[in-house]
């Protein structure tokens, strides 16, 4: 899913969350943003956390959170890592090809012996 596809999901209009700053925020400012004058964007508690989203035809805004609605949305989003051990094995031999490394792949499957 899309920025835009979530917060549609969601129900949150992004043209209420309010405008974030054209930069990248450090963690100081994320941290000063909910201490709990913000309301989360989904169901109006304290926000507990927040992102900054980039959202088509609105810009960059903050996303505020309370943490059920964080947890609720939080699988919505799409991960930037692999789930699975193929995918993951994947991810290790384009990096060794990458490299020019060679790649020997070890696991331990729990059984003795």
């Amino acid at each position: 899913m899309n920025t835009a596809d979530v917060l549609r999901t969601l129900a949150i209009d992004p043209a209420a969350l309010d405008q974030a700053p054209p930069w990248a925020p450090y963690r100081g400012t994320s941290l000063a943003r909910i201490d709990g004058s913000h309301p989360c964007a989904r169901c109006g508690l304290p926000a507990r956390t927040t992102r900054v989203v980039d959202v088509p035809g609105h810009g960059r805004r903050w996303l505020d959170s309370c943490r059920d609605c964080f947890l609720a949305a939080s699988r919505l989003w799409p991960s930037r890592m692999p789930s699975t051990v193929e995918g993951i094995v994947a991810d290790l031999r384009a990096a060794a090809a990458e490299a020019g490394a060679g790649l020997t792949i070890v696991t331990d499957d729990g059984m003795a012996g």
